[in-house]
């Protein structure tokens, strides 16, 4: 520690500390517009220069290390004259917008203007122009409004993962500007709204439409994906207007993806339903609740519960704890134990799929091995995390089937089929056991690895792994989706045991976890075996049936084949044709719950406006119905009541089992990869049409590597027919580097290719 003054308190910091570090860790205010906690010093709006003894020019507070003895003045008046002169130059050229400009009333220019500057202008030239750039749905720029703080440009190339934005031009013609007038595309993007200190960044989507005084603030959490981001949902009018982060240093610290901005756009789409609808003659005619719940009660109670497993009941992995928990108990009630929230999963261990560690211990570790994740679209600001831990240490190490991480710079990348992930890690398990004489009791195993010829990448993945004292394996949760997932957990959980490494899985849904804990499949009866047995009756919750599970083909047949069928979701579209009554209920911003992240953290969160129409929060329907059909033990007036019972019923496993190996039969062919982007991974995100503006040309098209094309015969742009087990389509043909040989990208849960099915193998032919 070294002593030092400032503003005469005399201090004890740690070295290579900045003085503006200092100043606020004290609560002393200096004015900044290019400092930002997250991102590099740029030091070039001069806006926190401050008095320091011995020095004849002031020195920027973010850019100076404090030292021993030093003595700093923030208050002085040498200090306050050279704020003032930097306030008045960087407003020589800054438009008298106020009145128009959405920054207006949370303006870091208008405050520090007020605090620091003076009450007069003395210029009286012309001011410059500069033209605005289309970078995008998302975004909307004015950039006469711009001062050059660069936040926005540090922020995509050190956070964002891509250099998109930059300065050009020098002096009074400096400007930002995208790469020859590209868009923006990084699923971070929205977070230089929130960094820009003026007006020359704000939500397009927002635009004009509140200003900032007119906004309630209310806290919630974040749907979309299973972090938990913690996010602020500013309301006017009963109507979710814009969405902010909320800081939360331990799991989003102050950055949210896109879809967690703009997603509200999809909460009052034109397919929200007010009212339950009943199906008459093909068409849906709305009735009031108490007809709706006579209905289902009516064709319930005819159902011969007695012989059990009559009823099917499948839920979305983004419903909260205590609607789980309800539909866990009518489930009991109603004498079936077939119930289940995995709608994308082919494989079903009983294990615990959890992250094995906290969100903020991941850049702890000193050698990381990720398999299995398209990490930029499934869990954007975790991969934010991986890419920071990458680029500060090479000892980052990824296995993956399409490189979306092209930007990261990696120890190891291995682009592979997802059915060669069990060869590799047992090629590193192989090399690991050499070293480390690790026992394996399984005979599939010990047999699989006698014949493992560990590779170059294997030999340096296996060393990065030995040599480092903290290490951590995580799979991404596409591993699930594979037909010998279980086996690739089983494989890559030896080798964690084998180094002492954390072992961890990254969930992909909101309450993945909670509803794990919860042992909602009681019998470990998977959705497949559930749709695979004829059933009396269906209830289905939260999801689109043919977007969202991973075999349209199936769930329409089973539909079909039972003799009712209910669904609970927000939205009405021709994917509930099959169901003969849909009640509507809130999405997450109307309803009260808990959704328990990746890390285990639980957070519960309140509706943050009311419901839309006769809507009703999920819980609210379950417990009315449980009412309606007689149940005992559903007499909760609150979703706290609920979530205290719920919690009684966790079952908190930490630990990872290792069970036996299974051979599985994976079937020859071209191997279909579902890349899901973060804009379409659930019923809400692909309503919010600003984010599906800036559709990526990609997506019309199948991606295909260049030497499987060669192998093939195929060129690019030309149409091709990829038939799978469930159906086929015309597409085109895209080379893309980035894909893994003998392997087709398919940007899935899209209207163009969900009747594919997920994760299937396809056949392709000339069109």
């Amino acid at each position: 520690m070294i002593k030092i003054k400032i503003d005469g308190k005399a201090l004890e910091v740690k070295p290579k500390t900045s003085i503006i570090e200092v100043a606020d860790k004290v609560g002393i205010d200096i004015p900044r517009f290019c400092y930002h906690k997250k991102l590099s010093v740029a030091a070039n709006c001069r806006m926190c220069l401050v008095e320091v003894k011995n020095f004849a020019k002031p020195l920027p507070a973010c850019a100076t290390q404090v030292m021993e003895g030093m003595e700093i003045s923030t208050k002085s008046k040498f200090t306050k004259d050279t704020q003032k002169s930097v306030m008045e130059f960087l407003l020589i050229n800054h438009p008298l917008d106020c009145p128009i400009c959405d920054q207006g009333g949370e303006c870091d220019l208008q405050d520090t203007a007020v605090a620091y500057g003076a009450s007069k202008t003395r210029y009286t030239e012309e001011k410059r122009v500069v033209f605005d750039k289309n970078i995008g749905p998302l975004i909307s720029t004015d950039l006469t409004r711009c001062i050059q703080c660069t936040r926005c440009v540090r922020f995509l190339k050190e956070v964002g993962g891509m250099a998109e934005l930059g300065l050009i031009g020098r002096g009074e013609h400096a400007e930002i500007s995208a790469y020859v007038d590209k868009s923006v595309e990084s699923e971070l993007s929205g977070n230089i709204i929130d960094l820009c200190p003026v007006g020359a960044l704000t939500s397009k989507p927002f635009r004009y439409s509140a200003r900032s005084w007119e906004l309630s603030r209310r806290s919630t959490i974040a749907c979309h994906d299973s972090l938990g981001s913690n996010i602020e949902a500013h309301v006017k009018d009963n109507i979710v207007k814009r969405v902010i982060p909320k800081e939360n240093e331990s799991i989003n610290e102050c950055w949210i993806s896109d879809r967690d901005r703009f997603s509200y756009e999809g909460l009052n789409h034109k397919d929200r339903i007010n009212l339950p609808l009943k199906r008459e003659k093909n068409q849906w005619k709305e009735i009031d609740w108490e007809e709706a719940y006579e209905l289902i009660e009516k064709n319930i109670t005819d159902i011969d519960i007695k012989k059990s497993n009559k009823i099917g009941i499948i839920c979305s992995p983004q419903s909260t704890l205590e609607e789980g928990f309800l539909l866990k108990k009518i489930a009991k009630e109603l004498n079936t134990s077939h119930i289940d929230y995995r709608l994308l999963e082919k494989s079903f261990s009983e294990n615990n799929n959890w992250l094995g560690c906290k969100i903020d211990e991941i850049e702890s570790h000193d050698a990381i091995l990720v398999v299995g994740s398209n990490l930029k679209h499934d869990q954007p600001l975790l991969a934010h995390r991986f890419r920071r831990y990458a680029n500060k240490r090479n000892n980052f190490s990824i296995i993956t089937s399409y490189d979306d991480f092209y930007s990261t710079r990696c120890l190891e990348k291995v682009i592979v089929n997802p059915s060669a992930y069990i060869n590799y890690l047992l090629m590193i398990l192989k090399q690991v056991q050499l070293s480390t004489k690790y026992k394996i009791n399984s005979e599939v195993i010990k047999n699989l690895l006698k014949a493992a010829k560990p590779s170059n990448e294997a030999k340096r993945i296996a060393k990065s792994l030995l040599s480092n004292k903290s290490k951590a394996i995580f799979l991404g949760h596409q591993i699930l989706h594979l037909d010998d997932g279980d086996n690739i957990k089983l494989v890559a959980m030896h080798i964690a045991q084998a180094v002492g490494a954390t072992f961890g899985l990254i969930p992909g849904y909101a309450n993945s976890v909670g509803l794990n804990e919860l042992n909602l499949n009681t019998d470990n009866i998977s959705a497949d075996k559930i749709l695979s047995q004829s059933k009396e009756a269906y209830i289905m919750m939260n999801f689109d049936p043919l977007y969202d599970y991973h075999s349209p083909k199936k769930i329409n047949s089973a539909l079909k084949k039972a003799k009712f069928n209910l669904a609970i979701s927000p939205y009405i579209s021709d994917s509930f044709k099959e169901f003969d009554v849909v009640l509507p209920m809130t999405p997450f911003t109307e309803t009260s719950g808990t959704f328990i992240n990746m890390e285990k953290t639980i957070q519960s969160f309140s509706a943050v406006t009311p419901p839309v129409g006769q809507s009703r929060p999920g819980w609210k329907i379950l417990r009315v119905l449980a009412n309606f059909l007689q149940l005992e033990g559903f007499s909760y007036d609150s979703s706290e009541e609920v979530k205290t019972d719920a919690m009684i019923e966790m079952d908190k496993k930490n630990e990872f089992s290792l069970n036996d190996f299974k051979p599985s039969n994976i079937e020859r062919g071209l191997e279909v990869l579902n890349v899901v982007r973060a804009n379409d991974s659930d019923m809400i995100v692909r309503r919010a049409t600003s984010l599906h503006q800036n559709k990526n040309k990609d997506q019309s098209c199948c991606l295909i590597n260049p030497t499987t094309m060669l192998e093939e015969g195929l060129i690019e742009g030309q149409k091709i027919k990829i038939s799978s087990s469930e159906a086929e389509i015309l597409i085109n043909v895209k080379a893309d580097d980035n894909v893994c040989l003998n392997a087709v990208v398919i940007y899935g849960k899209q209207d163009e290719t969900f009747i594919l099915g997920m994760h299937n193998k396809v056949k392709i032919k000339k069109a």
